[in-house]
């Protein structure tokens, strides 16, 4: 049996979204939660969450029951919550170099905050345009 590597991901609002909600990127999303290691959450990915799922409720876009399991999955889920907020000059230099809206610099920011203490860390997100500066800032493995 050959041993896999512990991961140390850094899981953005729709990542978790897809991981809790049936989207077209659920597969791949439910893939890394079964990946051994450190799954994290900051408290905007947990505040963007619990927005998005507050909306679906109020929206009915799915039935409560639903909404009230990807809150039990949310909160019992893989993620250990991480209380860091990311360093004032990696806010400004990734805002230099990429064009983001202001939550994705943030959270671009904090994992490359938490990168500088884990060097193995990477962001796990769908949204294109994140995904792209994340890579280019050598947080997508």
């Amino acid at each position: 049996m050959i041993d896999q590597p512990l991961v140390v991901v850094y899981w953005d609002t729709s990542a978790i979204l897809s991981a809790l909600l049936q989207d077209s990127h659920s597969d791949e999303a439910r893939k890394w939660i079964e990946k051994s290691g450190l799954h994290l959450m900051s408290t905007l990915s947990f505040a963007e969450t619990h927005a998005v799922l507050a909306r679906i409720r109020r929206e009915k876009l799915l039935a409560d029951v639903l909404v009230n399991a990807a809150r039990e999955s949310l909160k019992l889920g893989p993620w250990n919550r991480l209380n860091i907020s990311p360093q004032w000059s990696d806010i400004e230099a990734l805002a230099s170099e990429w064009n983001l809206r202001g939550a994705d610099l943030w959270h671009l920011a904090t994992a490359r905050t938490v990168q500088n203490e884990i060097p193995e860390l990477r962001l796990l997100t769908f949204d294109d345009r994140l995904r792209f500066a994340a890579s280019g800032a050598g947080l997508v493995g």
